[in-house]
């Protein structure tokens, strides 16, 4: 676990190092207009989900894992080296779309390289593991975008792409000198065991990704919306939102943990919707507040389900597909990407009727993400003999 931990803080500090900051060197650095950099921020994580996608089947296939996250971490390094130095918008988008779109499979894969070791070596504490390395990643997010801030402050963008091309080498390095391969899960055949044949059909795994997706949608609509909330509706500072956003995350990592001691148990499946749940609520109430300290309070509501959706979802989803970790992987991280694009449209609607609309569309889009997910039975039932 130790190097899987130094990847994962490798992979998210570079992530965090330059996304945050993404629109903006668009727009100073290139000098992209709002039509260029609205493309290119739509276009981007397409490329990234559907890369994610084709490298997720083609990891169950054979064992290569290991090699694939070694071209991921460098086609990471590749892309934003090329960036720090690269201004012209059009070769920016063609890195995107290739260079850029190959790193993100690193997030899904070295899940899915996690679960199939977890799943080797202690299989009763594999959600622990997981949760674990999500909470190293959390971590990463919390260290990157002060780190880059300061980086502007003191350099460049060049400093800052410079700064990820250098964790992106460390990933790389530490996949090939530290990780070992692991043999592909062995295919379903007439033979195996029905207790060991995965029973999760086509349309099942779909109604889960989108339950997911809908869960996911408020994590991009709901902080794009809180600056603007808190000024406008609660007559507070632009500031208090940061404050807000550190104190999530300050208990997000601890009830992440505590989550996944609590998943080595059974069942994962009341958790979760314990954890969505939780987002419902905590959402409603952003909705009627009137002052500062109800959100303050719901801090706790807000860091559970957080903590549950992204620390649980991955070992949910991975229980539907034992064989296939890297596509249950990718179906769940994909998620994300697809939910942030869907907050667009909905918080140009909040922003041209009422911020407050943004926290009821979030806590419908939780209900209706519950909803799914407890109609649409989606972990691995076997067979009977």
């Amino acid at each position: 676990m130790l190097p899987l931990g130094v990847l994962f803080l490798a992979v998210g500090i570079s992530t965090a190092l330059f996304n945050p900051f993404l629109a903006l060197f668009l727009s100073t650095d290139v000098d992209a207009g709002p039509v260029k950099v609205t493309f290119f921020l739509i276009v981007a994580p397409l490329a990234g989900v559907l890369g994610s996608l084709l490298i997720g089947r083609l990891s169950d296939r054979g064992p290569i894992r290991r090699r694939l996250l070694i071209g991921g971490a460098v086609a990471g390094l590749i892309g934003t080296g090329l960036t720090a130095v690269v201004r012209d918008y059009w070769v920016l988008l063609a890195l995107a779309v290739t260079a850029f779109a190959l790193a993100g499979s690193l997030f899904p894969q070295s899940f899915a390289y996690a679960r199939q070791v977890l799943e080797r070596d202690d299989p009763a504490r594999a959600p622990l593991g997981i949760s674990a390395l999500r909470t190293v990643f959390s971590l990463a997010w919390v260290a990157g975008p002060p780190l880059a801030a300061f980086l502007l402050h003191r350099g460049s963008f060049a400093w800052v792409y410079g700064a990820a091309a250098l964790m992106y080498a460390l990933a790389a390095l530490v996949a090939i000198g530290w990780l070992d391969e692991v043999p592909a899960p062995a295919p379903v055949t007439a033979d195996t065991p029905p207790d060991d044949r995965p029973d999760a059909p086509r349309w099942t795994l779909w109604l889960t990704a989108a339950a997911f997706t809908l869960l996911q949608t408020p994590l991009t609509l709901a902080v794009q919306a809180l600056p603007l909330f808190i000024r406008t509706d609660l007559g507070g500072e632009v500031s208090d939102a940061g404050l807000l956003l550190g104190l999530c995350a300050a208990l997000e990592i601890p009830l992440m943990l505590g989550l996944g001691v609590l998943a080595t148990r059974p069942p994962l499946r009341g958790l979760l919707f314990a954890g969505a749940a939780c987002g419902a609520a905590y959402y409603a109430l952003v909705a009627v507040a009137t002052d500062l300290w109800l959100l303050i309070g719901g801090q706790v509501l807000n860091a559970l389900f957080i903590a549950a959706v992204s620390g649980l979802g991955i070992s949910y989803m991975q229980n539907m597909l034992p064989r296939h970790p890297g596509r249950a992987t990718t179906l769940f991280t994909n998620s994300f990407p697809l939910g942030a694009m869907l907050a667009g449209p909905l918080f140009g609607l909040a922003q041209h009727l009422d911020y407050r609309l943004a926290y009821w569309i979030c806590t419908g889009l939780c209900v209706a993400g519950l909803v799914v997910l407890v109609v649409v039975r989606n972990e691995r039932v076997p067979r009977p003999v």
